[in-house]
């Protein structure tokens, strides 16, 4: 199973809390660790994290760089462990624009959880669904350029292949917190026949509970896939 994650909220938590909005992201960095614990007893086989969009850019520069030390701090003080426990990490999103020292994290996490298969832990930072699409679309028009692929051979298949996610199955749930009922530019192709789990919770607030409260609404849908749903 593969669940997508909006984990929204953080920055309004602590704002009504008269903290600082980076206190939010950093309780919500504990929410994630704790749902991550509990995919394997859910059987939860891959979640994606949606953790910095491309639209996220336009935040106050101070967020935006406790958001990216934030991340440095997670990534770096859990790789090891992470690795031990078969956790393959993928990133999705654009490096351009990110600094060195995360590009460099990056490419090290992937690097060395490459060969892990218990776990998939998908991070999407400078990610957007459309900058995705339009990077799979490039990649393509490059192919068909150099004479790789016909023109006429372009199917569903071949943009699948091309995306940030080409090796895995597309997301059964995705689930967005703090009342929102929207995708905001997250994983805008894979998600066509995705289920959905609002929760009014801010993320701060999320917790085991709730994840396994979405999991089993998940479980009780007929999921008919464009076919008559059956009685």
């Amino acid at each position: 199973m593969h669940v997508g994650l909006i984990m929204d909220g953080n920055g309004r938590w602590a704002t009504r809390k008269g903290f600082d909005r980076i206190e939010g992201h950093k309780s919500g960095a504990k929410v994630v660790e704790e749902i991550i614990r509990s995919c394997s007893q859910a059987g939860v086989k891959t979640l994606t994290l949606y953790a910095f969009s491309t639209e996220n850019w336009s935040r106050d520069k101070g967020e935006i760089k406790g958001l990216m030390d934030l991340f440095n701090y997670y990534i770096s003080r859990h790789l090891t462990e992470m690795i031990s426990n078969g956790i393959r990490i993928k990133f999705l999103g654009s490096k351009d624009g990110l600094q060195d020292k995360i590009v460099n994290l990056i490419n090290n996490a992937t690097e060395k959880s490459a060969y892990n298969d218990k776990f998939f832990l998908n991070i999407a930072i400078n990610y957007g669904g459309r900058d995705e699409i339009v990077r799979a679309v490039r990649k393509i028009a490059k192919n068909v350029k150099n004479g790789l692929i016909d023109i006429d051979d372009i199917d569903e298949k071949t943009i699948t292949s091309m995306l940030d996610t080409s090796s895995q199955k597309d997301p059964d749930l995705i689930i967005r917190t703090a009342g929102e009922q929207r995708l905001s530019n997250f994983l805008s192709w894979q998600s066509a026949y995705s289920e959905f789990y609002f929760s009014g919770l801010e993320w701060p607030e999320f917790n085991k509970t709730e994840f396994f409260k979405a999991l089993e609404s998940y479980k009780s849908r007929v999921r008919s896939f464009g076919a008559v749903a059956g009685e």
